[in-house]
């Protein structure tokens, strides 16, 4: 175990597990992660390896005697009329037969419906009449000459999660870590392992937790396929359900006139629709009308009536077409159904996550290492509903009185629920507080701008906030930085049908600078780039400034393991693409040798010596021996000094394994990590000398 998993067991004993041992328990059995979870942290939420490997025994025996596969579900059933009784774990939904005014369960696996419930059951457990629940029950069996009766009785139910928690514990025990630990906790928890993650990852995988934490909030995800998007929300918390297909009926979601029946609103803290992209997906009018106004008002009609529910609501689908395709052709909601593409529904989202950001996901991007019992976490998200956290900032940023009320709602409670995750005792520092607010911004500012391409009506919003000296602070978008000259385009249509975009002249220019002359003028400048940019190659950064010149010598004490000797090679294939064909370059490293592996190190360096001399580099190295490098930087023989705070390290983890992914072969489609760059022009050269 790694300091934080002894940290984490520490300060929260028996309420965590080892993430790893879900996939080692669970075989076959179809069932949520937060099913096994709780079964794991019956018998297994401990530190200690032989506990946890007789835990993990004890629990693929209870699946593998009650857990009920479709296919011996009959065997199953035999053994229940054998014994009289016994124990099954399945999925479980109830109806209220009218005709004869009893309620009757059926078990999804097991096959059987009509099973007898009294209504106690029924009441304690509420979310059994919709959408069914996962639970350990006793079956009986008695026959009986009337045929009117049914021989299967529900002796005893109950769902699979847990039955009470400390809140103020938890709360006391989020004060023993720091931000970034907690974090990784909480990411360790989803199952995901935070080394392959940057800050901004992160955030963008806890936003996912948001709807189970804050009443009413909307959110959408659309990106590509793999990343992962509809995993919580049907395998997280026994409090939200996925509504697969992403269709639906008004009397499912909402209300039932002819019976009166509340639907899943009613009922779930989470509304989760899959698949929701798609422009062929058939769309009922009534259906999103009812969503508009249940979206903004937390309310809808029944007849006469009128109903109000709590759960948020979210959309995910997949995109077919890049970001910057989308924004010359279209804009960001262009996959969606043209019933859901409508700028009053839209206008209702509180936060849209790109997608297009998180990464596809990998086998060693999961975590080994410790999370909370899901089941734990979610119940501690579902009792931090009844929290605001939205006035934290307001101590020491306002939102800039541009913002409307709608937007203003989006960004608040979007920085609540990040409050609510991160901070539940308080205690974030100005910075802290300034993050997650401006990540808020932007997730509110990715819908507004889309908005205004979709609809003219819509005024142009500054989306700023302005510290307590009154300083106002502009917020972008990724995607904004990224592609300048198609983000800041109107789409409108023409007359005559044809498309017609004109370029809006207060396009911000930002650190996409270096990619946009083939010749630039080099000057000096600092450069600042964002978390997930892509776009970026040592090529376009690095290149016009070495060309020319005969010495480089590049300061970074960390070019020891293998990506990082990785990225060494590819500044060196950047040096050959800029020097003449009949000129010879010299580039000497100074760097730290690796304790550890050393001699690796070493034979890499040697490899790549005999690599580059052969097309016209000589490469030769050395190893600082005093311990005192940190500085990174490049220096040229004419006259150009590189600092680069990351030194060549700014790419986020990609599979280097895969020559088939285009991360692989070419930097630009790789996201970077959150660097700075600055060019200064050397001083020798200045002196003339």
């Amino acid at each position: 175990m790694n300091e934080l998993d002894q940290k984490i067991n520490t300060h929260f004993p028996g309420l965590v597990v080892r993430k790893d041992l879900v996939k080692t328990v669970k075989g076959n059995a179809i069932v949520p992660s937060y099913v096994l979870e709780y079964l794991l942290g019956q018998y297994c939420a401990t530190s200690d390896e032989p506990t946890i490997q007789t835990g993990i025994e004890t629990v693929k025996e209870i699946l593998a005697k009650h857990y009920v596969h479709r296919n011996e579900a009959g065997l199953v059933r035999s053994n229940i009329k054998e014994k009289g009784r016994y124990k099954v774990i399945d999925k479980i939904s109830v109806d209220l037969n009218d005709k004869k005014d009893v309620y009757q369960a059926q078990f999804s696996n097991l096959g059987l419906k009509e099973v007898l419930v009294d209504s106690g059951t029924v009441k304690k457990h509420p979310k059994l009449l919709v959408g069914g629940v996962w639970c350990i029950a006793d079956l009986e069996y008695e026959f009986t000459e009337d045929k009117s009766a049914s021989p299967w009785i529900l002796s005893t139910l109950k769902p699979i999660q847990l039955s009470h928690f400390d809140f103020d514990g938890y709360v006391e025990a989020r004060k023993q870590f720091t931000t970034d630990e907690w974090i990784d906790l909480l990411v360790q928890s989803i199952g995901f392992n935070p080394e392959m993650f940057g800050k901004r990852s992160k955030l963008t995988q806890l936003v996912r937790l948001i709807p189970f934490c804050e009443r009413n909030y909307n959110l959408i995800e659309l990106g590509p396929k793999g990343t992962g998007k509809s995993h919580i929300y049907s395998e997280f918390s026994p409090h939200g359900i996925l509504i697969s297909g992403g269709e639906i009926t008004v009397p499912k979601l909402f209300v039932n006139n002819s019976s009166g029946k509340i639907g899943l609103v009613g009922y779930w803290d989470c509304v989760a629709f899959d698949e929701f992209a798609g422009k062929q997906k058939r769309v009922d009018k009534a259906l999103v009308d009812i969503m508009k106004n249940y979206m903004a008002n937390k309310s809808f009609s029944r007849g006469v009536e009128t109903l109000g529910a709590e759960a948020s609501m979210v959309f995910v689908g997949n995109t077919q077409h890049t970001v910057p395709y989308m924004l010359k052709h279209s804009d960001l909601f262009c996959e969606l159904p043209d019933k859901f593409y409508d700028s009053a529904f839209l206008d209702r989202i509180h936060f849209y996550i790109p997608g297009w950001e998180v990464d596809i996901i990998r086998g060693e991007m999961f975590s080994s290492g410790y999370g909370f019992v899901v089941d734990y976490l979610a119940e501690i998200l579902r009792s931090l509903r009844n929290h605001d956290y939205s006035d934290r900032y307001k101590e020491h940023f306002s939102l800039s009185s541009d913002i409307s009320t709608r937007d203003r709602d989006g960004i608040n409670k979007t920085f609540s629920g990040l409050m609510k995750i991160l901070f539940p005792h308080g205690g974030a520092t100005k910075e802290e507080v300034e993050e997650l607010l401006r990540f808020a911004i932007e997730g509110r500012k990715r819908v507004k701008d889309q908005l205004m391409r979709i609809d003219s009506t819509y005024g142009n919003v500054r989306f700023t906030y302005q510290d307590t000296d009154g300083r106002a602070k502009p917020v972008t978008t990724l995607e904004e930085e990224e592609y300048p000259g198609y983000y800041h385009k109107t789409i409108a249509e023409g007359e005559d049908g044809e498309i017609l975009e004109a370029a809006q002249p207060d396009s911000p220019q930002g650190p996409s600078e270096p990619l946009a002359p083939a010749e630039p003028v080099l000057k000096e400048k600092h450069l600042t780039f964002q978390e997930n940019q892509k776009g970026l190659s040592f090529d376009t950064l690095l290149g016009p400034y070495l060309k020319g010149a005969t010495t480089i010598t590049v300061t970074d004490p960390y070019i020891r393991l293998f990506y990082q000797v990785r990225n060494f090679m590819e500044f060196l294939e950047t040096v050959v693409k800029h020097k003449a064909p009949d000129e010879e370059v010299s580039v000497h490293l100074v760097t730290t040798e690796d304790e550890f592996k050393g001699e690796q190190q070493k034979d890499n360096f040697e490899k790549m010596k005999e690599s580059a001399g052969s097309v016209g580099v000589n490469f030769t190295w050395e190893f600082d021996g005093t311990g005192t490098i940190h500085a990174r930087h490049i220096v040229t023989d004419h006259g150009w000094k590189i600092s680069l705070d990351r030194g060549l390290d700014i790419f986020q983890h990609y599979e280097m394994n895969d020559a088939f992914t285009f991360a692989n072969r070419l930097q630009q489609y790789r996201p970077c990590k959150a660097f700075e760059v600055t060019f200064i022009k050397h001083k020798r050269e200045a002196e003339g000398e």
